[in-house]
Parts: C-alpha cells; structure tokens; sequence
C-alpha cells in the first residue's frame, strides 16, 4: 500500500471519512451501545470489554499500526452537516501485486441506516482507494441474509461473484458469506 496519511480525509456528498482518535472514544463508544443489538448478528463475537476504553485503545493502536504498515486503513464516518458519527468502513488486507487487492469491512449505527449513507461511503471510499492504493479490486463477504449489505455492495457496483463455506466466524459461529468484488472502473457513479 502507498504512504497514506493517518490525516486523510475523504469526502462524499454528505459524509467524511477519516481515521479515529483517541477523542472518539465517547461518541463511538455512545454509538455501539445503542446500536448493539443491531450489530452483533452481522459481526464477529464481541469481547468481554467491548465499548471500554480499554478496548477502544486497543482497537485505535491496532488500526494505527495497520495503517503505518500499510496492511489497511480504518475509517469513522461522520455526517458534515452536524458531526454526527455515523459508522465506519475499512480497507483490511491489502495486498499489493501481482494481486493489489483489499477487503471491505463496514458498519453503520442503528439510528443512521437505511438513510443510504454507507452506500455514500462505500462509493467515496472505493473511488479514494483504487488509484490511492493502487487496488485493482476491492472484495467483500456478507452472510447470506444481510439484505441491507447486498444493496449496498450491488448499488456501488460489486458483482457477486460465489459462495465461501465456513468464511468468517460471525455472533459465536462460523458463517458462510457470499463473496463480492468491484474492479476498478465497475464503480457505479
């Protein structure tokens, strides 16, 4: 992966995407309370400290490190009308070539969805990461009911491309996930 600064800031219609902080703490921590239930069908087993700050450091120290060696970067998304955090989004395993390839890792809090802001951000982002990271495609899985994801990754232009058994470890179990990709250019405008 290219040298990204950890004070990128990428910008859509109505959202920006930038790399937590520590002082992020109190509104994501706010946010995954709220929006928890919501959540953990669609993710992997919370640990026993989730939400603290504890956890919080541990997770702002492991995104900072992947974004220095260039493995991934880690997004919150933030409405620009009032500041609100929304979410977040992600670029994980980035491989450079022969593959130059990374996977997308998002999620949106309870009050904010179905108001189409993480089709907004997976756009912006993936428009940001193909020639910022040199990506030739960007893959993501959902489990196979997760309706609100499929719309997303369909209407940015990901293409479903099979099936995955036992995939990822998602609420406690190993779940199957459909597999998309979007190569550069697909990207739906």
């Amino acid at each position: 992966m290219a040298f990204v600064p950890l004070d990128t800031v990428i910008t859509a219609e109505r959202l920006a995407l930038m790399a937590p902080r520590k002082s992020d703490y109190e509104d994501w921590a706010a946010l995954r309370t709220v929006s928890r239930a919501y959540l953990e069908p669609w993710e992997p087993s919370w640990p026993a400290d989730a939400l603290s700050r504890k956890d919080w450091h541990r997770r702002v120290t492991a995104w900072t490190k992947a974004w220095k060696s260039g493995a991934g970067c880690v997004f919150l998304i933030r409405r620009m009308s009032d500041n609100a955090l929304l979410g977040g989004a992600s670029l994980t395993q980035v491989r450079g070539w022969p593959a130059n390839a990374a996977s997308l890792g998002y999620w949106m809090g309870e009050p904010h969805a179905g108001q189409g802001y993480m089709k907004e951000a997976v756009k912006a982002l993936c428009v940001w990461a193909f020639p910022m990271l040199n990506l030739a495609r960007i893959e993501a899985g959902i489990v196979p009911e997760n309706d609100r994801s499929r719309a997303v990754l369909e209407g940015t232009g990901f293409a479903e491309e099979g099936r995955a058994t036992a995939y990822l470890e998602i609420a406690g179990m190993r779940r199957d996930h459909i597999l998309f990709a979007l190569v550069r250019g697909d990207i739906r405008r």
